[in-house]
């Protein structure tokens, strides 16, 4: 039996074995395929984003239905419904740089030689990891004044401001993780441009 394993878009991963060949004898099972799912493994970012994502909905959802059945509305969720938008772009660009998903010039990168097409991942990589790193210690100054300073809360809700923007930073885990797989799928890859799906 010759064992291979399938990735698949949904998270679910089959194992296809191919059976050998049985004497002439036997049943019609030659070459047959079987398909055995395999457990998928556990990822935090996509269960985060998926929290997130449905969160969302459903507060959206509960105001719509009040808007119309109750004819009133929850005018406080709007805030919380932004500020997961905003983690949830976040925790996302993690995944998305995991897959290769950014936006990107490729048409240079393809006609590059191989060990040109290594320094751009590496600079690319480098480059994100960087800007991400400046929004980072942005964000984490703007909470310290939060909390030292103006321990603003906000106007829906009374939630410290500062909680709101710690959800950047924490997520920025993801991004970096999400860098740093794809850069090294792509310089292992003899490919070039791979993505991980």
């Amino acid at each position: 039996m010759i064992p291979r394993v399938i990735p698949a878009k949904a998270g679910i991963q089959f194992q296809i074995t191919q059976l050998a060949k049985k004497p002439s004898n036997a049943p019609e099972k030659q070459n047959t395929i079987e398909m055995t799912p395999q457990k998928p493994t556990f990822r935090l970012d996509h269960l985060i984003t998926a929290a997130m994502l449905f969160a969302m909905a459903a507060i959206a959802f509960a105001n719509v239905v009040s808007r119309y059945v109750f004819h009133f509305s929850f005018s406080a969720t709007e805030e919380i419904t932004i500020n997961l938008f905003v983690w949830l772009t976040v925790a996302g660009s993690g995944i998305a740089f995991e897959r290769g998903a950014q936006l990107g010039m490729v048409t240079l990168f393809k006609i590059f030689p191989r060990n040109l097409q290594k320094a751009v991942v590496i600079f690319s990589a480098l480059l994100s990891a960087a800007l991400f790193m400046i929004v980072d210690i942005f964000m984490i100054q703007a909470i310290y004044d939060e909390i030292t300073l103006f321990q603003a809360t906000s106007a829906s809700l009374g939630i410290p401001v500062w909680i709101y923007y710690a959800g950047i930073p924490v997520f920025s885990v993801f991004v970096f993780k999400g860098i740093y797989r794809n850069a090294a799928a792509q310089l292992t890859d003899p490919k070039p441009g791979r993505t991980i799906l």
